[in-house]
């Protein structure tokens, strides 16, 4: 049998899903150290960012999930091979690119209204972002620096700017209502609270079963018997 979810961790993914920020998120410019992609990741999660675009860095990225500690699950992490893809995909989307990047028309990143649809692009440490990616960006950002150092880490530099979004954000009240798609939280739900089940219906494209009020499968027996009849396939006691 599935193992269902308990109450608790059922309202704690309610509780999570209820403050994801869609129009909010971050993109990469060939981030390549593992420990960094990872602290990126979770940030993201803590402030309530549901995706991490990516552009493919040429090294890198091996054992991410482990290092993450478990927050890669829920971060949607896409790939792109060029950064010029991924600029792409989200100024469709609607989102404005804030780029953290030294240039003359750059500005502190606290003078950015983070309240917008936006896309925090960050580079490489020791690189910073590329000379394509920084003409592809709407609005350049510093954090001020006080000491001999020039620079933060790229991860601790996320977790600056993001914290700051997070606090623009808490004023306005964003955080106060959900904003995902119906479809979205939904799915979503259903995959961090049955991940086996969610990606035994993925891989056979079936609809996920329904859940009720309290997170529990409706009248599973019935959805079993229905893919056994439509698919000859019965699931075994761990959900496959």
């Amino acid at each position: 049998m599935i193992k269902p979810m308990t109450p608790e961790r059922y309202q704690k993914f309610r509780a999570v899903l209820d403050r994801r920020q869609p129009d909010l998120t971050v993109m990469t410019d060939q981030v390549h150290k593992n420990h960094n992609l990872s602290a990126i990741i979770r940030t993201c999660d803590a402030v309530g960012i549901a995706d991490l675009h990516l552009t493919q860095p040429k090294e890198g990225y091996r054992g991410i999930r482990r290092r993450s500690m478990g927050s890669h699950k829920y971060v949607n992490v896409h790939h792109y091979d060029r950064v010029e893809d991924t600029a792409a995909h989200l100024k469709q989307q609607g989102f404005t690119i804030i780029a953290a990047h030294f240039s003359e028309q750059a500005i502190p990143y606290h003078e950015v209204d983070f309240t917008q649809p936006c896309a925090l692009m960050l580079g490489a440490e020791k690189r910073g972002i590329s000379s394509e990616a920084a003409a592809l960006a709407d609005r350049h950002i510093i954090i001020p620096m006080q000491g001999m150092v020039a620079s933060y880490n790229v991860s601790v530099a996320a977790a600056v700017i993001l914290v700051e979004a997070q606090r623009q954000r808490l004023i306005k009240g964003m955080y106060d209502r959900p904003k995902l798609s119906v479809d979205i939280y939904q799915k979503t739900l259903f995959q961090w609270g049955y991940p086996e089940l969610a990606r035994y219906c993925d891989e056979r494209r079936l609809c996920y079963p329904e859940l009720n009020d309290t997170g529990q499968l409706i009248n599973p027996s019935l959805w079993y018997e229905k893919v056994r009849a439509s698919h000859d396939s019965p699931i075994d006691e761990r959900g496959h």
